[in-house]
C-alpha cells in the first residue's frame, strides 16, 4: 500500500514514495537556491546596505539556524517516538515558510538601509527557523523508508532530479520574475517572492505526506537543550564516516554557495547583462539533469565513495578553468558551468546517499537506537553553515575590492578591482574550497559490504 504509513523496508521503494520524497526539494532547493542567488545583491544593489552589513546579515541568519538545527533534530526524534511520525514537524515548517520568505522581500518603498537591513534579518530569520523544521526530519528519512542500501541511491537520486528542477526553477525563473517590473524593483522582488513562496509551500506539505508512521516509542521526560546539543556532539565523536563525509559536504556546500552569490554580480558586472543569470542557470542545469541518473549508474558499478570523488574532481576541473575569466571575460565561461553541473548532480546525489548509510551503520551500532533526526539536525546546521559563509566570504571580498552599493534606479561603475574580485570569488576560491574537499574525502573508510553486514 503507498501511502505515508508504510514502516521501512528492505524491498523497493514505490514509485508514491519516491516521488513524493524527491518534490520536497522542490522546497528545500528553492529556498537554498534563490536568497542565496539574490538576497546580498537585494540588499546592496536595491536596498543600499552596505556589502559588509549584506553579508552580516546572511551571516547572522545562519548561525542561528545552526544553533537551533540540533535542536531540532532531537525534537524530530522525540516527535517520532511520541506520534510516530516526522511529519507534523515537516508540515509546520511547510506552511510557516512561504509566509515568512514573503515577508523577507516586502520591505516597504523608502525604509532607510538601517530599519530595511533589520527587516530583512528578522523575517529571514524565521524563514530560516521554517526551513529547518522541514528539513532536518526530511533528511533523516532515506534512512527510514528503507534497509536497502542501492535503493536509498536510487531514492536520492530522483531528489537530485528534482533539486536541479528547483535550482533551474528558481535560479533562472525567479529573476525573471523580478525582471518583469523594471521600473519598480521592489515589487518585482515581492512578485517573485510571492510566487516562489506558493511553489515552496505546496511542494514541501506534498513530501510531508511520505513520513512513514512507527509504532509508538516510551517517551522520557522533554529532553533540555543543552542535552540536545551534547546528542549533536556526541555523533560527531562516535561517527568517523558522518565527521568526514560533513566536513567534505560543508567545504563544497562553501565553494558552491560562493559561486551562488557571485552569480547575479558575474552577471551584471562581467558580462554586463543582468538578465545574464538566467543563462548561467540554464548552462549550469541542463547538463545536472541529465547526469542525475548516470552518476547512479557510475554509483552502482563502482561505489558511491569512488563516484562521489569523481564527480567533486570534475567540479574542480570546472572552476580551474574559470578561474581564466579573472583576465579573459566572456560569455565563453557557460561552457565550464555547464561541465560544473554535471558534476555538481554527482555531488548532491552520492553524499545524501551516503548519510542514510551512515546512520544505518550508527543505529546498528548503537545497539536499535534511532538518532536519525540528531544526524539530519547536525548534517543541516553543517551544510547550511557551508552554504552561508559562501555569501559571507563573497561580502568579505565586495568590501575588500571597494564595490559600491546602490538603492534601487541608481547608476554606479564599479572599480576594476571589485569586478576581479567577482571573477576570482566564482572561480579560483571555489577551486581551492573544492581541493580541500578532494583532500578530507579520502579519509571516508564506510563501504558497501560495511553496511550490507550490519542490515544482515
Amino acid at each position: 500500500m503507498d501511502s505515508g504509513s508504510n514502516q521501512i523496508t528492505g524491498t523497493r521503494l514505490t514509485r508514491g514514495q519516491i516521488s513524493r520524497y524527491a518534490i520536497g526539494s522542490l522546497g528545500t532547493g528553492g529556498f537554498a537556491t534563490l536568497p542565496g542567488l539574490v538576497l546580498v545583491y537585494y540588499l546592496t544593489d536595491s536596498l543600499g546596505v552596505t556589502a559588509l552589513a549584506a553579508g552580516a546579515i546572511v551571516t547572522a541568519a545562519k548561525i542561528w539556524d545552526v544553533l537551533i538545527d540540533p535542536v531540532i533534530g532531537g525534537l524530530s526524534d522525540r516527535s517520532l517516538a511520541h506520534t510516530g511520525t516526522r511529519g507534523r514537524t515537516m508540515l509546520i515548517g511547510a506552511i510557516g515558510l512561504p509566509l515568512a520568505f514573503v515577508l523577507t522581500f516586502a520591505v516597504p518603498a523608502g525604509l532607510g538601509p538601517v530599519p530595511a537591513a533589520i527587516w530583512v534579518l528578522i523575517a529571514f530569520m524565521a524563514a530560516a527557523t521554517c526551513f529547518s523544521l522541514f528539513q532536518v526530519p526530511y533528511i533523516a528519512l532515506p534512512a527510514e523508508l528503507t534497509d536497502d542500501y542501492r535503493e536509498r541511491t536510487r531514492l536520492l537520486s530522483w531528489r537530485v532530479v528534482l533539486l536541479t528542477v528547483a535550482i533551474l526553477l528558481f535560479g533562472a525563473g525567479g529573476p525573471e520574475l523580478r525582471a518583469l517590473f523594471p521600473d519598480d524593483p521592489l515589487l518585482g522582488y515581492l512578485v517573485m517572492a510571492a510566487v516562489a513562496a506558493v511553489v515552496l509551500g505546496v511542494a514541501m506539505s506534498v513530501s510531508a505526506s511520505v513520513a512513514p508512521r512507527r509504532p509508538l516509542l516510551p517517551v522520557r521526560p522533554g529532553a533540555s537543550i543543552a542535552e540536545h546539543y551534547r546528542g549533536g556532539i556526541a555523533v560527531l565523536r562516535q561517527s568517523q564516516p558522518f565527521r568526514v563525509l560533513l566536513v567534505t559536504f560543508m567545504l563544497q556546500g562553501l565553494a558552491t554557495g560562493l559561486m551562488l552569490a557571485a552569480a547575479q554580480y558575474v552577471a551584471r558586472w562581467v558580462l554586463d547583462d543582468e538578465t545574464a543569470v538566467t543563462q548561467l542557470f540554464v548552462a549550469l542545469i541542463a547538463p545536472a539533469l541529465l547526469m542525475a541518473p548516470v552518476w547512479k549508474m557510475i554509483a552502482d558499478r563502482i561505489g558511491k565513495e569512488r563516484a562521489f570523488r569523481l564527480a567533486s574532481a570534475v567540479f574542480l576541473l570546472a572552476t580551474l578553468i574559470l578561474a581564466a575569466m579573472v583576465w579573459l571575460p566572456g560569455w565563453w565561461i557557460l561552457a565550464p558551468v555547464g561541465l560544473a553541473g554535471a558534476a555538481y548532480a554527482g555531488m548532491q546525489t552520492l553524499p545524501m546517499a551516503m548519510l542514510p548509510d551512515v546512520i544505518a551503520h550508527d543505529r546498528s551500532r548503537s545497539g536499535g537506537g534511532n538518532r536519525a533526526g540528531v544526524f539530519g539536525g547536525v548534517w543541516t546546521a553543517g551544510e547550511t553553515t557551508g552554504m552561508a559563509l559562501g555569501g559571507t566570504v563573497l561580502a568579505l571580498v565586495l568590501a575588500a575590492t571597494g564595490y559600491l552599493e546602490t538603492t534601487a534606479g541608481e547608476e554606479v561603475v564599479q572599480p576594476d578591482a571589485a569586478v576581479a574580485g567577482i571573477a576570482v570569488s566564482f572561480s579560483i576560491l571555489p577551486a581551492v574550497l573544492m581541493a580541500a574537499s578532494l583532500v578530507v574525502v579520502t579519509r571516508y573508510r564506510l563501504r558497501e559490504q560495511d553496511i550490507l553486514g550490519t542490515s544482515a
